[in-house]
């Protein structure tokens, strides 16, 4: 037993390596500075710094060879360790211990100050920190402090994320001699080299993938393969990933909170594109006009609608095609007379949610109105705002393939084509004329109609 800490030890040499831990920190490292208080510690960690136990998968180094072999099994999910009671399976064996306590109730590491007790020696080291004061944690952007790597992660997740994007811009040293593509960090880097090279080639639809793991997911799309399986409602994924967001829909766990803001999400993805809200940055450029995006999503639906001549959705009802499959599903209802957004307040019901905004506001006056602070027209949508605000700034962004015309939105430049084409597609059920233009038909049809029925 140790006099200062009540610790016990099955081995004189047990007490002997944890007597060091006591000791001043006096082993420093010569690359990062990390201090360590014994000289066995501080050589292992001087590994990570050589290629002596490197990763051939994804590059990495590790302290040593058994780190190497556990590291391993991340890739080719072997997973030897099981527990006895739920069958639930681990790659290495400590983590396995650690879980049977959840079962047994045991918690081995005591404070000595007050009478917690933890089932894992990190719990206890964190824990003792509180008595102590301890935050050996720093922010490198501010000057906060925390008592666990884990506290401050958090963070610099949600106070620092605007610093930190700005670091991403500063410090990507690592460029690829394929694609220019850029990396701030060496392991991404060279993950990201592979997909040039055939090493984790699918063999189904040749397609080179980051890493053998990344390999093995890929691999499922072609098998069908859907191991992960949701304990609610038996929904299954290819990845364990896709698992844990989707269970957050069961449970309404947001853990992704915006620092500038109240709004929370369930994906770190979704808050990245809400922050360049705040931020204006909007890195996804259009190469065929000046627009640009906050999301790759919103630069494709953009380049499918405005700039995209297939229509690859076909109606099976009339056969018209469109261009995304959100137009032509809402065009199917037009055929099948499904109207699935109604009203809270009244019968009302409608084709799509715009619809509905659009009734909200007028009728109830429920909503926000997005006003032109130029003439004060107000708009339902804010698409339709910034639709209305390119009139007064003269932009008109769709051009016509057959003359230099130029107009503000795509329904104008449609409205327009008819006129470089002789295919007249409307046609009077009375007397056979044609028209190119909808509304000259419509015309037609109530004089026509008013003709015959005299």
């Amino acid at each position: 037993m140790r006099k200062d800490c009540d610790k016990e030890f099955a081995s004189e040499c047990a007490l002997k390596r944890h007597s060091e831990t006591h000791n001043d920190k006096i082993y420093s490292c010569a690359e990062c500075k990390k201090c360590f208080s014994s000289e066995r510690n501080c050589k292992k960690h001087m590994n990570i710094h050589s290629s002596k136990y490197m990763c051939s998968e994804c590059g990495k180094n590790c302290q040593s060879r058994q780190a190497l072999t556990e590291h391993k099994r991340f890739h080719s999910g072997e997973k030897p360790f099981q527990c006895s009671v739920c069958g639930k399976q681990f790659t290495m064996a400590g983590n396995l211990t650690v879980h049977s306590r959840t079962h047994s109730g045991e918690k081995p590491y005591k404070c000595r100050f007050c009478d917690k007790a933890f089932s894992q020696s990190s719990h206890l080291t964190i824990h003792l920190r509180n008595h102590t004061g301890d935050k050996p944690y720093k922010c490198s952007l501010c000057e906060k402090s925390f008592n666990s790597s884990t506290h401050l992660r958090k963070h610099e997740r949600r106070e620092c994320a605007l610093n930190r994007h700005s670091e991403t811009h500063s410090e990507k040293m690592y460029s690829c001699t394929e694609c220019k593509k850029c990396f701030s960090s060496q392991l991404y880097f060279k993950q990201h080299m592979n997909i040039h090279s055939s090493k984790y080639m699918c063999s189904e639809c040749g397609k080179n993938c980051q890493s053998r793991q990344a390999l093995i997911e890929h691999k499922r799309f072609h098998s069908g393969e859907k191991p992960f399986q949701c304990s609610v409602c038996g929904k299954q994924f290819t990845m364990a990933g896709n698992l844990t967001v989707h269970s957050r829909t069961h449970s309404g766990e947001k853990p992704y909170n915006c620092h500038l803001c109240d709004k929370a999400f369930n994906q770190s993805s979704y808050l990245t594109i809400h922050v360049r809200i705040h931020t204006g940055d909007k890195p996804y450029k259009c190469s065929l006009c000046d627009k640009s995006f906050n999301s790759s999503t919103d630069l494709r639906r953009h380049e499918r609608r405005v700039h995209s001549k297939v229509r690859p959705h076909l109606c099976s009802y009339c056969g018209k095609m469109f261009k995304t499959a959100d137009d032509m599903k809402c065009h199917v209802r037009v055929h099948t007379g499904a109207k699935p957004f109604s009203c809270g307040h009244c019968s009302e019901e409608f084709l799509s949610s715009e619809q509905l905004k659009a009734h909200l506001l007028k009728s109830h006056n429920e909503g926000t109105w997005f006003t032109c602070h130029i003439c004060l027209k107000k708009f339902s949508l804010k698409r339709t705002l910034n639709q209305h605000m390119q009139r007064h700034e003269g932009v008109k962004p769709y051009v016509c393939d057959e003359c230099p015309k130029r107009f503000c939105t795509a329904g104008e430049l449609k409205s327009h084509q008819p006129v470089h084409s002789d295919n007249r597609q409307f046609c009077c059920f009375l007397c056979n004329a044609q028209f190119k233009r909808k509304y000259k038909f419509k015309q037609h049809v109530n004089r026509c109609s008013a003709v015959f029925l005299v």
